[in-house]
């Protein structure tokens, strides 16, 4: 489902976007907003997963996992997995 928002900006921008546009690389002012959006997404992603990596590192010494422990990881996404709807 697709929703309509209106932005205003300023007519430096405006004229910025559609020079983008004109460039050919999206077909419309729209689609020019919405690589924008999507390429933030991407990037506050990477923070998090940045975040969450050094937050592992600064946890404490590493811990060995024994054939057992990967069982029980296995297991566990396996059931999650099945508690999805549609799956």
């Amino acid at each position: 489902m697709t929703a309509t928002m209106n932005i205003s900006l300023p007519e430096t921008l405006k004229e910025y976007v559609k020079e983008r546009v004109r460039e050919g690389r999206y077909s419309n002012p729209s689609d020019y907003i919405r690589a924008l959006i999507r390429t933030d997404l991407e990037r506050a992603a990477e923070r998090r997963l940045e975040a969450l990596l050094l937050e592992g590192l600064a946890s404490g010494e590493p811990a060995p996992l024994d054939a057992e422990d990967f069982q029980a990881i296995k297991s566990e996404v396996r059931a999650r997995i099945a508690r999805k709807p549609g799956v």
